[in-house]
């Protein structure tokens, strides 16, 4: 210490003089007197000297970790009483437990949150689809394949639209060159489009759903929309009918003058056929080249109402000539029927309910106990491909170990006549316990988290009409729908068969 009551530092290698450390003195305190505190310096073996000797210096080795303060005993008794804490002190303690509680809280909350995405809606198409099975129904239906049966997923329809649908990948496909009236040279759909915007009436001619069947008056009522609102463009199939095709489809025309239908009389006008003293029943009659003449090459449908044809809104979706050829959203308010409101509600095929046993990824291969496929090549293909993602399932001896191979990588034969051959006549592996409208594809096999995602696939159908055509593969696609993981039920629907021994695969 220097005659200035300080104390300097010197660095133990040069001897530099560094900042001096001031005494520090206690406040006074009543019967107490001023103490003075004395810093020590605390240093390792790097510290070789202590110059002057004014330096009070502890020594430490390396394996010193921590100093911490010492009371002596004897001291206790003369120590200070600390100070009451002030109301600001008070508050600010207030406040910090305030957010404790708030963090603590939100802690709680994501918890909740994450566990109800988990396990009570922790399926890929999301609060649309998630509906349990009825407990009574099941039993009545299902054999006792697997256990807890009654929490096997099935799609909610009432919360299911073709306009909430949402492709999660792009494609397109053409269309051999075949004259159609109102059919479409290709089919092109991308991610996030809805499935009402790429789908058309046709596809789902042969399913459960019936939509065919559907009026505009049904669908207004269905979803409230008003027909007022919309045009006769609006209606896709009006572009390419006949007068005669539209008079068979609304027979009352017949007996109406053109001047009682605007856009007919129009049509009539711009093809400068006389209208004056006649039906329209008897134009049609008296005018046999007006079979081969299309409204829409003639007039503008968006310059009229909807509601401008008398009786349209009563007629059949499929009394209209072509109207397979129609897109989904080219109905009014079509894309927004729920799927249980159809003329026919598809029901989910639970004869047989299986577990998810085990989920294994892509580096499998020679699996010949296997219960997926398509309908064209049946349900028991097998995968020798060295990329054979499936999932095992499990419930009843018979089932166990057997295989539902990932369509991911695993493509079947699939669809039937000209369309057939579309998508190299190949489909992703899968099954059909929801019916023929779409077909049920095992996707993504994640080992990991045991869990494997799965995907909806569409097809294109021209049944009927102008000309048969078949139907495609099932290729359209996809569109997310549950994800599953080890344990889960999982509805196998029928048929259902599983190989007892090798299948035979030919070369």
């Amino acid at each position: 210490m220097n005659q200035d009551n300080n104390w300097y530092f010197y660095e133990p290698n040069n001897q530099t003089k560094l900042k001096p450390i001031p005494q520090f003195k206690t406040a006074p305190q009543d019967n107490q007197k001023n103490e003075v505190l004395n810093v020590i310096h605390i240093a390792n073996n790097a510290l070789a000297t202590n110059s002057g000797g004014d330096i009070n210096v502890v020594k430490v080795n390396d394996n010193i970790v921590a100093i911490v303060p010492f009371i002596d005993t004897k001291d206790l008794a003369t120590a200070p009483t600390p100070n009451a804490p002030t109301k600001r002190d008070i508050w600010r303690q207030q406040k910090m437990n305030v957010y404790r509680y708030l963090i603590f809280s939100g802690l709680l909350i994501s918890l909740a949150i994450h566990s109800m995405i988990r396990y009570g809606s922790g399926y890929n198409i999301s609060n649309l689809l998630i509906q349990k099975a009825n407990a009574e129904n099941i039993k009545s239906q299902v054999p006792s394949v697997a256990a807890n049966t009654s929490q096997a997923p099935t799609p909610d329809w009432s919360r299911i639209k073709f306009n909430n649908m949402k492709f999660s990948e792009g494609g397109s496909v053409e269309f051999p060159n075949i004259k159609n009236p109102g059919m479409k040279e290709k089919r092109v759909w991308s991610a996030g489009q809805s499935l009402g915007d790429v789908m058309e009436l046709g596809d789902f001619q042969d399913t459960e759903f019936k939509i065919e069947n559907l009026n505009l008056d049904n669908i207004s009522k269905i979803t409230g929309v008003n027909l007022d609102n919309y045009n006769l463009s609006d209606l896709q199939l009006l572009d390419w009918q006949s007068l005669p095709e539209l008079v068979t489809a609304i027979p009352e025309l017949s007996n109406l003058s053109p001047d009682a239908v605007p856009p007919i009389a129009d049509f009539l006008n711009k093809l400068s056929i006389p209208s004056v003293g006649s039906t329209i029943g008897e134009l049609v009659q008296n005018n046999p080249e007006l079979k081969d003449i299309e409204l829409g090459e003639y007039i503008d449908l968006n310059q009229y109402k909807i509601t401008s044809i008398p009786g349209i809104d009563k007629t059949q979706l499929n009394q209209f000539a072509n109207w397979q050829n129609t897109t989904i959203a080219k109905v009014p308010g079509l894309s927004e029927v729920p799927f249980n409101q159809f003329p026919g509600i598809p029901v989910p095929d639970m004869a047989l309910v299986g577990k998810v046993d085990i989920v294994l990824r892509e580096v499998e291969n020679g699996r010949w106990k296997s219960i997926s496929g398509s309908y064209q090549e049946g349900f028991n293909v097998p995968c020798y491909n060295k990329q054979c993602a499936h999932i095992e399932v499990a419930g009843s001896d018979n089932l166990t170990g057997a295989a539902w191979m990932s369509g991911k990588y695993q493509q079947v034969k699939g669809g039937f006549g000209i369309l057939g051959a579309l998508n190299g006549g190949k489909e992703p592996t899968g099954r059909h316990p929801f019916g023929k409208a779409f077909k049920q594809v095992l996707w993504e096999p994640n080992e990991a988290r045991g869990s494997i995602t799965s995907n909806m696939y569409f097809r294109i159908c021209k049944r009927g009409g102008f000309i048969d055509l078949g139907c495609s593969p099932y290729f359209i696609g996809p569109v997310p729908f549950f994800e599953y993981r080890e344990k889960d039920p999982i509805i196998l629907g029928t048929p259902l068969t599983v190989p007892k021994k090798a299948v035979q695969v030919q070369p």
